[in-house]
């Protein structure tokens, strides 16, 4: 523990010195450093300098950086800096959170379940912030942790619960192996492990997830990388190889090792994501603000070099191309012994369950087929029709009359590697003789659906792209009702 409260000591000693351009003495700039004595001889005379105070004013002399990766790496004087600036930047600049209110706590003598308790408010938060926006997910924290307060309320839930919380932020594979995640830990005696070594056995946690954890929540003095680290470690070494490539990963890892400040390793991770989301910035970064730009070598040579600017670091990856994809998608409604359309009708909305594996698995949609390209209307109708026929033994022309059959629209969802075109159509349904649809799938292999009405349809945790074919649906209802009066004011005149 010795060499860990020196650092500490050193660190926060630092953080207390307002005049950045202040050395330390020589003896302790020497020794913090790990800087050689023959560095400090000159390279002419082979003579120490005559006055003490030409070291004192200068911090040791950057060596220059290596070309190799594997090679660069922080001296101690660095360390010790960006340490004490970094954690007193943040102490006074760091964003009022939810989740840092539970975590926030320093106390050397905690109770163990308030300590669990941050940790799993940790693990939602970071989960919840892989891919997304800082003010998109303080909501879906709130409304997390006010349904499930700990991992037990949590492993008590079903799929199908945490799906429709989670609707909205994507990448749904996360919450799905955050639920097994939890019911894995209960089962094994509800208690967090703290060592990163220990998280990583846990369903969903990966090695940046174990290292916020075992940081934040139980002050292990290990690293955590992210795309803000990654940003801000590459513009201090001015690091220009590929930020993708496993070995320079590997070696942002070493770097964030580092760094990390043995006595606040939580405090200091975050101090370090907060930097890259904030001042360092991907495309505009605010170097003037910067409590650790003094170390920065991207900004000392952007300042040297006109053509060299900190937003070269890191390296730009060219990304692979999105794939694209066509479905035809039917929202399907059955009006309940109905003649009309009235906007009082009783309907419902058949919704199918995804398959527990792959895309959005065991999230509900639309019915909908994957084209192999784009089609015309004709080819659509008849993938649908073939889709209902075959899943739920529905002929629409001998159990149902078609109501009407409206072609709404396209529109395009994103996902990080697929751009998805699709077809969107109003399919509405009649049950000839007044029978309930409520057919049973031919084949071997089931698929799960259900009814759903309007009002429960609009207040379910659909998908950002189930939800805009239903938007689009609504919208074109909406301008049909809004039409029908003027219709029949004119139908009125020309009797």
């Amino acid at each position: 523990m010795l060499p860990a409260i020196c650092l500490h000591f050193q660190t926060h000693w630092l953080a207390g010195n307002h005049n950045r351009r202040c050395s330390l003495s020589h003896k302790a700039s020497m020794d913090a450093a790990g800087v050689e004595k023959k560095t400090a001889i000159s390279p002419k005379t082979k003579k120490r300098p005559r006055h003490n105070s030409e070291i004192n004013r200068k911090p040791p002399k950057e060596i220059p950086l290596s070309d190799d990766i594997e090679d660069i790496s922080f001296s101690k004087y660095e360390t010790l800096q960006i340490r004490a600036s970094l954690l007193e930047w943040y102490d006074k600049n760091q964003r009022d959170l939810p989740w840092r209110k539970i975590s926030s706590g320093f106390g050397f003598k905690e109770d163990e379940d308030e300590r669990e308790k941050r940790a799993y408010a940790v693990w939602v938060s970071e989960v919840m912030l892989q891919q997304t926006r800082v003010s998109t997910v303080i909501d879906y924290f709130n409304r997390w942790m006010n349904k499930w307060p700990s991992i037990h309320h949590l492993a008590q839930a079903s799929l199908e619960e945490v799906n429709e919380m989670w609707a909205g932020l994507g990448y749904y594979r996360r919450v799905r192996f955050l639920l097994e995640g939890a019911k894995e830990l209960v089962q094994e005696g509800g208690r967090f492990p703290e060592t990163v070594s220990d998280l990583r056995k846990i369903k969903g946690i990966g090695e940046y997830t174990a290292g916020a954890i075992a940081s934040i929540a139980f002050k292990k003095a290990v690293p955590v990388v992210d795309g803000n680290v990654v940003r801000v470690i590459s513009r201090l070494k001015a690091i220009s190889a590929n930020p993708k490539d496993a070995v320079t990963i590997k070696s942002f890892w070493k770097l964030a090792g580092q760094l990390v400040d043995p006595c606040r390793p939580g405090n200091f991770n975050q101090a370090l994501m907060e930097l890259g989301s904030t001042l360092c910035s991907l495309s505009n970064p605010v170097c003037a603000a910067c409590p650790i730009s003094a170390q920065c070598h991207a900004l000392s040579l952007s300042r040297q070099n006109e053509s060299v600017h900190v937003t070269d670091y890191p390296t730009k990856v060219v990304k692979a191309k999105q794939r694209h994809e066509f479905s035809a998608v039917s929202v399907v409604e059955i009006l309940d012994c109905q003649e009309r359309m009235e906007p009082q009708s009783r309907s419902k909305y058949i919704l199918v369950k995804r398959p527990n594996e792959g895309l959005l698995a065991g999230l509900w949609e639309f019915p909908s087929v994957l084209l192999e390209k784009e089609a015309d209307l004709a080819s659509r109708r008849k993938a649908i029709d073939n889709f209902l026929q075959s899943s739920f033994n529905l002929d629409l022309n001998v159990s149902t009359r078609i109501v009407s059959r409206e072609d709404i629209g396209e529109c395009v969802h994103v996902f990080s590697h697929i751009r998805l075109k699709m077809y969107v159509e109003l399919l509405v349904l009649h049950p000839k003789g007044n029978r309930s649809i409520d057919y049973k799938k031919l084949e071997k292999e089931s698929i799960t659906w259900k009814y759903v009405d309007s009002k429960n349809l609009g207040s379910m945790g659909l998908t950002s792209g189930v939800r805009k074919v239903y938007t689009m649906v609504q919208k074109h209802k909406q301008t049909e009702q809004d039409t029908i009066p003027e219709r029949r004011r004119k139908t009125a005149v020309i009797r």
